[in-house]
């Protein structure tokens, strides 16, 4: 199981969702460790990519459905556990988080 920490940008960028949106986050959460769990080839679904003139930090589509898609913004950390990811969680919301990613 990969490990994670957050940064507390991003606990206050999550204090501020809905349950729904919470609850959408969650679910992406679940095929992101997934995909990690078994080697880190991320599915099309989850659309993630290097978010621009930001070295080391990515970019992860958790809602595209009425309203501006959910975002979230992380980076690998240091492995914890020899051989497992680790993910920093940096920011969660909409488009406008990557402006400081």
């Amino acid at each position: 199981m990969p490990t994670y920490e957050t940064l507390p940008r991003f606990t206050a960028d999550l204090d501020r969702l809905t349950p729904e949106q919470r609850r959408k986050f969650r679910q992406t959460v679940a095929a992101f460790v997934e995909d990690l769990r078994t080697g880190g080839r991320f599915r099309a679904g989850l659309r993630i990519k290097r978010v621009q003139r930001a070295t080391g930090i990515y970019e992860l589509t958790w809602s595209m459905g009425a309203g501006p898609a959910g975002r979230a913004t992380w980076e690998y950390g240091p492995e914890l556990r020899p051989g497992t990811p680790h993910v920093i969680w940096r920011r969660i919301g909409t488009h406008s988080i990557l402006t400081g990613p």
